[in-house]
């Protein structure tokens, strides 16, 4: 499959394809292999299992603002996104992609939100979808969802399945 990651952001990211290192937890950019590892070893055996396979899976680092889509050891996608706020934060753990909707309305306490393309739910409320109400990605700002660009957004939905792994971390 062609790699679809833009060059671009991967440079303004610090990404160097050759060299992406995950640590639940810490994130690192280092020398060598591409690599994936964990604090604990339930989710590390998740990862290497998921690197070993062609299987596809999500990586959302909290920190950096970034989300990779791999396929097994390759990433094949990369965007700048925006987390949850500190007073309403990204739950970070391992989840699956549980429901996939082309649009919905969200509402919270302080929010009404109809038409959000491309949500795809990980955890109860908590998903990943298109935010067409703010350009304010690689700043934390949302309601504790995984907010991307509507493109990016129908990429990933057309991409993910339910069942697709999703690892959040710090």
């Amino acid at each position: 499959m062609k790699s679809l990651i833009d060059r671009q952001l991967m440079r303004r990211l610090g990404i160097m394809l050759v060299s992406i290192s995950l640590t639940l937890g810490v994130a690192n950019v280092g020398l060598g292999g591409v690599s994936a590892n964990a604090k604990d070893n339930t989710t590390s055996q998740s990862i290497e299992t998921l690197k070993k396979s062609e299987k596809r899976w999500i990586q959302i680092d909290l920190t950096k603002q970034k989300l990779i889509a791999w396929e097994g050891n390759t990433p094949v996608y990369a965007i700048i996104i925006s987390t949850g706020k500190k007073s309403t934060p990204t739950r970070v753990g391992t989840f699956k992609i549980q429901t996939k909707l082309k649009s919905t309305r969200m509402r919270g306490r302080d929010y009404d939100v109809p038409n959000v393309p491309y949500a795809m739910f990980y955890q109860g409320n908590y998903g990943i979808h298109g935010a067409y109400w703010h350009r304010r990605f690689g700043t934390p700002v949302s309601h504790g969802c995984v907010n991307v660009a509507p493109n990016h957004a129908k990429w990933l939905f057309d991409w993910a399945s339910v069942g697709t792994a999703v690892f959040i971390h710090k």
